[in-house]
């Protein structure tokens, strides 16, 4: 860190550190307005479903913050579902109860956790002087057919006691199949309450959508109200001589371009969020030692932080990568 600016906090609080900060991308902002659009003509349930990795968990926690911002009297909630080898109900009502705060969630038989999931919801949702909640299942393809009845059964619970309940389904490509097997087997039921709705999300698509992501960094401020941007945070003195992150946009998504070329992966690139967090904090934390008036990273440090940002290895991971004869 550079030493001739004082910095208004340790550098060591700051949430590019302790990874405690969120930056809106195209894909989430389309999240949020489906999501207003669902509150709006009382559309109880939608669907998210996503690649692994691209940013969805990242994206309920944003939706959530701007939901507490503008809208402070509705309640939300963020349920992560768990991977379980056998479907039952006590731990399927333990695990929700856990989301919605409940300080001994696995206490009780199935009936009581579920009558006290339905309580703890009516109860948040009075504190907040409202009457809606809205639940975010996070990895939504590990649900089966019954757990989807027992969450409709939790909605008609509610509604019989005036409290609306929104359920956002978020999770990978399986979500899609799930819906088609449901109306398959006549339960559309299940489908008319949870999966009315449906958002494809999407990663980083293109050198504008690289450019709105780094605005946040040039705008984002902390501590918050003050000039300190999370940009100049890590180079003041290029930040006042008039540099911005955004600026370097068409440098960032040409790195990743080269690097999706070089691996020869299939497909058209598409960077998942935590690449690309991940690249945008090696190179503040790699640029606070070089900053001065006229500094900017160059291609070389942002093509290093494509490299090290895990973008290539994880793609190798999922095995999609095109093989030459």
């Amino acid at each position: 860190m550079s030493l001739q600016t004082s910095r208004p906090v340790d550098p060591s609080l700051h949430p590019l550190v302790t990874g405690n900060y969120r930056i809106a991308t195209p894909a989430i902002e389309t999240f949020y307005e489906l999501v207003m659009s669902c509150l709006r003509y009382r559309v109880m349930g939608a669907r998210i479903h996503g690649a692994p990795r691209i940013g969805k968990t990242r994206a309920i926690e944003y939706v959530r913050l701007l939901l507490a911002r503008e809208y402070p009297k509705m309640t939300s909630f963020h349920a992560r579902c768990e991977h379980k080898p056998r479907h039952a109900e006590g731990p399927f009502f333990a695990n929700l109860l856990e989301a919605v705060g409940d300080h001994d969630p696995n206490a009780g038989t199935a009936p009581e956790k579920r009558m006290r999931l339905s309580l703890r919801i009516r109860e948040a949702a009075a504190r907040a002087g409202s009457g809606t909640a809205l639940l975010f299942c996070d990895e939504a393809q590990r649900y089966n057919e019954n757990e989807y009845e027992w969450l409709r059964d939790v909605h008609d619970a509610l509604d019989r006691q005036q409290i609306r309940l929104f359920t956002f389904l978020v999770g990978q490509q399986e979500l899609l199949a799930q819906k088609n097997a449901l109306q398959m087997a006549g339960k559309t039921q299940i489908v008319a309450r949870l999966m009315v709705e449906e958002l494809a999300f999407y990663g980083i698509r293109n050198a504008e959508d690289v450019a709105t992501c780094l605005n946040g960094y040039d705008q984002t401020a902390y501590p918050e109200d003050t000039t300190w941007s999370f940009t100049r945070f890590y180079v003041p003195e290029a930040f006042d001589a008039g540099y911005r992150l955004v600026s370097d946009a068409a440098v960032l998504w040409n790195a990743f371009e080269a690097a999706h070329h070089r691996s020869s992966f299939l497909g058209h690139l598409e960077i998942p969020m935590e690449s690309f967090v991940r690249a945008v904090e090696i190179v503040l934390k790699d640029s606070n030692l070089l900053d001065a008036p006229g500094y900017c990273p160059d291609e070389a440090l942002w093509a290093h932080a494509v490299r090290r940002c895990g973008y290539v290895q994880s793609r190798h991971a999922t095995g999609r990568v095109l093989v030459h004869a």
